[in-house]
């Protein structure tokens, strides 16, 4: 799913909202969690998951076209934890298909 068709199904479902109000809190939402994931903050939604910003060290790496040596400074990257509920929800939705032998 696009942030678009996010957009799409958040008016569809309220009817009353317009597309572009509907933009505009969901614009709103992710700033939000991105400054608090920028400020080092955790971001819990009950039953979805967590978000936290995890430091990965400097490295040495390498250019995998040329095998050369890189340096790989020190940063910062989003880390995201499934939630029970939602991890429970989606494999009850699964659907299963048999496993086909040779």
């Amino acid at each position: 799913m696009t942030k678009s068709q996010l957009i799409e199904a958040v008016a569809g479902k309220l009817g009353t909202v317009s597309k572009k109000d509907v933009e505009i809190i969901v614009d709103t939402i992710f700033n939000c969690m991105t400054d608090a994931l920028t400020r080092d903050e955790r971001i819990e939604i009950r039953g979805f998951g967590s978000f936290v910003s995890k430091i990965r060290d400097s490295r040495e790496g390498r250019n995998p076209k040329t095998g050369e040596k890189v340096y790989v400074p020190r940063k910062r990257t989003p880390f995201f934890t499934v939630g029970k509920e939602l991890k429970e929800r989606v494999n009850t939705a699964r659907v299963t298909h048999p496993t086909t032998s040779g």
